[in-house]
């Protein structure tokens, strides 16, 4: 199979690259990313020095270089990770989210469409369905409305009824993935579980949301990768499915396991304002993914988390020259910027 993966220099763009590789060592990978501040190539090392993986430099709102992409290299598949993800920053720049997101997405689809490639899959997130609260015996299904309450969660939403609307008016072969909240090795530290441990390291105060209760659900990017893995090779077409592990943890929570597993003080944790439209709590219901296609998490939640903090004790090269890149500083809702 030969696959283009956008988004690919990020987080869980990247952790599927590598893992598809490894595990298909006979596909040919195309790895697309517009290396925004979160891209990182280093990311991709050593599977692009070793010829593993070819590399683009590209925006998927690019019709005409996707189309191009998507001929020259005869693409089968696609699976698009490409997306503005930092709920933070679209509270400060809402537009670069529906630019990417929304019209980003619509201009992969007509890629796609021009193209006749076999198959789109599309990553979408448990935030499209809005929040629950705290004490709800609820979960989200793939039939839940859609009630996104913030610019990242509606530019979402909006990207998969773009990818449905191609389905559904152009036969454009497609699958979508919900997932809940990654966590593992090469996120970027902006992002709380990483941002925590870097902190913790530095012995920097944690920034730890005045709602510290609101939990969300975690799942290990490897999970989540093996579970777009088996949507490709047995997923129906036109069909969603939810990745999610039924473990919760708060924010609090996690400051705390991230001290202990860091020997650092609990005294470190510092109370910000939250940021607003702060949603309580997700929770996907995933039963569809286990029983038709036969998927289940292989990583524990506290195991996990475990390996995730030693990775980036001992990746601190990899991570050091990211601090600082990021355009948020969490609690400073006040110096939004002007929109563009």
């Amino acid at each position: 199979m030969r696959l283009l993966v956008t988004g690919a220099a990020g987080f869980i763009g990247s952790n599927f690259v590598r893992h598809h590789v490894d595990a298909h060592p006979g596909d040919e990978i195309v790895a697309l990313d517009a290396l925004t501040y979160a891209g990182n190539l280093a990311n991709l090392e050593p599977y692009l020095a070793s010829g593993k993986v070819g590399f683009v430099r590209g925006d998927i709102g690019n019709v005409e270089l996707l189309e191009h992409v998507l001929t020259e290299r005869r693409i089968d598949a696609i699976v698009n990770f490409a997306a503005e993800s930092h709920n933070s920053l679209a509270i400060l720049d809402p537009a670069r989210f529906f630019r990417t997101n929304v019209l980003g997405t619509q201009g992969l689809c007509e890629a796609a469409r021009r193209a006749g490639t076999a198959r789109l899959h599309h990553i979408s997130t448990c935030e499209v369905y809005g929040d629950l609260a705290l004490d709800s015996p609820e979960s989200f299904s793939e039939e839940s409305p859609y009630r996104p309450r913030t610019p990242y969660n509606a530019s979402k939403a909006g990207s998969d009824h773009v990818v449905r609307s191609y389905h559904e008016t152009f036969s454009l072969p497609v699958t979508i993935t919900n997932c809940c909240n990654n966590y593992g090795p090469y996120q970027f530290p902006e992002k709380v579980i990483p941002l925590f441990v870097t902190r913790a390291l530095a012995e920097q105060p944690l920034p730890v949301y005045a709602s510290s209760e609101n939990r969300r659900e975690w799942i290990h990017v490897l999970d989540h990768c093996r579970a777009v893995e088996l949507v490709l090779e047995k997923g129906q077409i036109g069909e969603t499915y939810h990745v999610g592990t039924g473990i919760e943890a708060s924010v609090n929570e996690l400051a705390g396991a991230i001290l202990v597993a860091t020997g650092r003080p609990q005294s470190l944790r510092q109370t910000v304002a939250d940021r607003p439209g702060h949603d309580r709590r997700y929770l996907l219901d995933s039963t569809k993914l286990r029983n038709e296609l036969g998927w289940t998490p292989e990583v524990g939640f506290e195991d996990g988390l475990a390996e995730t903090v030693q990775w980036y004790v001992d990746n601190e090269a990899w991570w050091r020259p990211l601090i600082g890149r990021s355009p948020v500083a969490e609690g400073s809702w006040s110096s939004a910027p002007a929109a563009r």
